[in-house]
Formats: structure tokens, C-alpha cells, sequence
């Protein structure tokens, strides 16, 4: 049987949605990895499967898989689309504050209208064995050598590993050659997805994000927020700041320790399709 999908996307961080309420999720990661070619398949960065909750505090579950096929943790712009495709299928009403459930655990989702949302991504993580990363002790600044380059960067997980540097110039190649070491650098068990990040004034960042099992992505919802929190903790920017990535804006807004953090911004829809799923194991 064909597969039915929805395609979407938040500022250009583009997914395929699943709705795996009343059927369980059964793609192999070959699969996953045909669904997301761009010449072959559908194309995306992450696949998102809708499920039944595992927690009973919460009113689903979503499922999170990159063009790899390797599982993720976390996906800002993901669980924006998920809001707003479950406001689609009648399951949240504009106004409404949902409890729902991802891989590295559960999110309050607000939806301010069909196509904009807001979500506590909650707080920030810099101990390095929660990351994971390897290092003595939390830092703000780690010096660590990617492709013969000593870089200083941050380290923060959101729910999934980041390493943040800050550069002077979005447009370097040489981020082109450093985005894909860093991501997969051994002081990062799991990986991590690679942000680079120009501080315009205290209220206003760019970003580029390389990330892990993706590669280079329009917008990293997560890599917003780790991006934010990294130069908060340095004292570096306010405590509302917007992040402008290759795809558009989102709103970041964290007080600091003590505080969960909150990615505000759109999740639009594509078109709807049906895939049919190749015979692979």
C-alpha cells in the first residue's frame, strides 16, 4: 500500500509527517533514507511520525528520523509543524497549550494561529556528560581542534547535542569545510549539529546550521535556541533575541538558569502525497 504523508516545513527545515496514530511506524531505516532522496524520493531533512503517547501527561508522541536514517532526539521546527498539522487534523484548537511527547521527553506546544506556534523547548543543558561532550567541567568556552583548526566553541543541548561558534562572517568557506568535521567530532559521543553564529547587536543573531544526519539545513529550530542560550550565558545578548536563518526569523526568549526557553515562529504546509514504499529491508 502507498504510503500518505504530508509535506512541510518551518522557514525551510522541511519535513515529511506521518500519521501513525492508528498504524505503527514500520520503515527501515533504507527507507527513511529512499523517502528522503531529493532526486528519487520525497526529500526532507527530518521525517516526523504522529503517534499515540507513551506518557499518559501528554496528548501524543512524535517520532523524529533524519535523511540518514538515524534517529534524533529533538527538532524545534519539527515539533512546530507537528502542532500545526495536528491543528489541521482537529486534535488542537488555536489558543489551546498542549502537552506533547518527544524522543528526549516532553513540550508545551501553543498554537497562536494555524501557522504560527510557540513551544518550550525547555532549559538549556551545558553539563558536558548531559550532552554528551568530553570535557573536565562546564565551560563557556571550549578550545577544540576540527580539520587542524582550533576553534572555541559552546556546548548545550536542547534536547540534542550543539557546538556553537561564533564568527565574524556567515559567508566564510572555510564553515563549509569545518560544518561537517564538527558535527561529527569524537568530543561529541552522538554527534552534534554545528552552529555558526554572528552576533549583529544583543536582540539579533544569524545563524548556519550543519546538521548531524542532515547536513547543511535553511533553519535548525534547536540550533536557534542553543545559539541564543550559549551567548546568554556569556552575557552577550538579551533575554529576547531573533535568529535569523538562510529560511527566515524565529523568536528565542530564555530569563536564564532556572528558566525554560521559548522558540516562537511559523510552520506552513506543502502539499500532500502518497510514496510507494520499496520492497528493502
Amino acid at each position: 500500500m502507498p504510503l500518505r504523508f504530508s509535506k512541510m516545513h518551518g522557514i525551510g527545515n522541511d519535513f515529511v509527517v506521518l500519521d501513525c496514530r492508528q498504524h505503527p511506524f514500520a520503515l527501515t531505516a533504507t527507507q527513511i533514507r529512499a523517502l528522503a532522496d531529493r532526486h528519487t524520493g520525497v526529500g526532507f531533512d527530518q521525517l516526523l511520525s504522529v503517534e499515540p503517547a507513551r506518557d499518559p501527561a501528554c496528548a501524543f508522541y512524535y517520532g523524529i528520523w533524519n535523511a540518514d536514517g538515524s534517529p534524533s532526539g529533538q527538532c524545534g521546527n519539527g515539533v512546530r509543524c507537528v502542532a500545526a498539522w495536528l491543528h489541521r487534523a482537529g486534535a488542537l484548537a488555536v489558543g489551546d497549550d498542549v502537552r506533547i511527547e518527544s524522543p528526549s521527553g516532553p513540550v508545551t506546544v501553543r498554537l497562536l494561529g494555524a501557522d504560527q506556534v510557540t513551544v518550550d523547548m525547555g532549559e538549556p543543558v551545558f553539563e558536558p556528560a548531559r550532552i554528551p561532550f568530553a570535557a573536565a567541567a562546564a565551560a563557556k568556552h571550549y578550545p577544540i581542534v576540527v580539520g587542524g583548526d582550533t576553534l572555541q566553541i559552546g556546548a548545550v543541548s536542547m534536547g540534542n547535542p550543539h557546538a556553537v561558534v561564533t564568527v565574524h562572517d556567515l559567508a566564510d568557506p572555510a564553515l563549509q569545510r569545518l560544518g561537517p568535521l564538527l558535527s561529527g567530532h569524537e568530543r561529541f559521543a552522538q554527534g552534534a549539529n554545528a552552529g555558526f553564529v554572528q552576533r549583529l547587536d544583543r536582540g539579533h543573531l544569524r545563524l548556519r546550521v550543519h546538521e548531524r544526519g542532515a547536513g547543511w539545513t535553511l533553519a535548525c529550530g534547536t540550533g536557534a535556541c542553543a545559539a541564543m542560550a550559549v551567548l546568554h550565558q556569556r552575557g552577550d545578548v538579551n533575554d529576547t533575541v531573533m535568529v535569523e536563518l538562510p529560511g527566515g526569523c524565529l523568536r528565542i526568549d530564555w530569563a536564564g538558569p532556572g528558566h525554560t526557553l521559548w522558540m516562537t515562529g511559523p510552520a506552513a504546509f506543502a502539499f500532500e502525497g502518497e510514496w510507494p514504499v520499496p520492497a528493502v529491508a
